[in-house]
């Protein structure tokens, strides 16, 4: 589980410095991923449907309800490292 988290950790911070920016559903999907990983189930109320982007971020991070954190770190660094290949970092 520890060489797990480290290798969530890097791949965390290499993400942030892609060349081009992930669509809206790619970074979504990570958010929702990385809230599981990072804090668990998701345990905020649920936001009005006025406020699109907190109820997006909401909702991504929900979709993940239930999962380990071990499948969610897992999926988080697939789903990393995918985007990495397809935006590559900056130099």
């Amino acid at each position: 589980m520890e060489e797990l988290q480290s290798k969530f950790d890097q791949v965390a911070k290499l993400v942030v410095n892609l060349q081009q920016q992930p669509t809206t559903d790619e970074k979504l999907q990570l958010y929702g991923l990385y809230k599981q990983v990072t804090v668990g189930n998701c345990n905020i109320s649920e936001p009005w449907a006025v406020q699109i982007e907190a109820k997006q971020k909401y909702n991504a991070w929900n979709k993940n309800k239930g999962i380990l954190k071990t499948s969610a770190i897992e999926k988080y660094i697939l789903l990393a490292l995918d985007l990495i290949k397809k935006y590559k970092l900056k130099e």
